[in-house]
């Protein structure tokens, strides 16, 4: 949440204080929460807002780095930081000083209503009405990589069983192609069933 305090003066004397405030949007939690839930184990927040700012919003959401007046090769200097470390980094921004650590990120997503510059250096553009595109998004790459990984070892499988019955002389070449282009068919048919229940 972030407050901004605008100070009105009448003849060089304080006369108001008016205090804006930006609150955090209702989601945000539970998708922090979520987020977890998918496997993701570190999140971190880089903002070029105050200390006070970004500390409030970091424990609100209890993240486990918050770093505040952040410049734009700060922020990339991080994300190299953290794959130097072994580490796969998603990088979500919306303005131009995110764009150099987009770029630089395993996966970078820009916001649609953010600037043009991040959304062309970014590999996906999410709507920014809705928190929930993050969730669907690592859902779909989770299931994603479960499928190729279990078509892989069908294919190797089927392949394998087919080259054995064939050095035996249990099958016959012409027999083991059948085989081998139904099974090739049937994982195709398959991949082809919806990622997501």
């Amino acid at each position: 949440m972030e407050t901004i305090l605008l100070l009105m003066a009448i003849d060089g004397k304080l006369s108001a204080v008016i205090c804006i405030e930006d609150p955090l949007r209702e989601e945000a939690y539970s998708i922090i929460e979520r987020l977890r839930g998918t496997g993701i184990t570190k999140l971190v927040m880089m903002t070029g807002d105050s200390k006070r700012v970004a500390r409030a919003v970091g424990e609100r959401l209890k993240l486990d780095e918050v770093y505040w007046e952040v410049l734009p090769e700060d922020k990339a200097a991080y994300v190299e930081k953290e794959k130097k470390a072994g580490r796969k980094v998603v990088m979500i921004g919306d303005g131009v000083n995110d764009s150099p650590a987009l770029s630089m990120a395993d996966v970078g997503i820009a916001i649609s209503d953010g600037a043009q510059i991040a959304r062309e250096v970014a590999d996906i553009t999410i709507e920014a009405d809705s928190l929930e595109n993050l969730i669907l998004l690592r859902s779909l790459s989770l299931g994603l990589m479960k499928k190729i990984e279990k078509n892989y070892h069908k294919i190797v499988g089927i392949n394998s069983g087919l080259i054995l019955l064939g050095v035996l002389g249990i099958l016959q070449p012409a027999s083991s192609a059948l085989f081998h282009n139904i099974s090739t068919v049937a994982i195709t048919m398959d991949g082809m069933k919806d990622i997501l229940p």
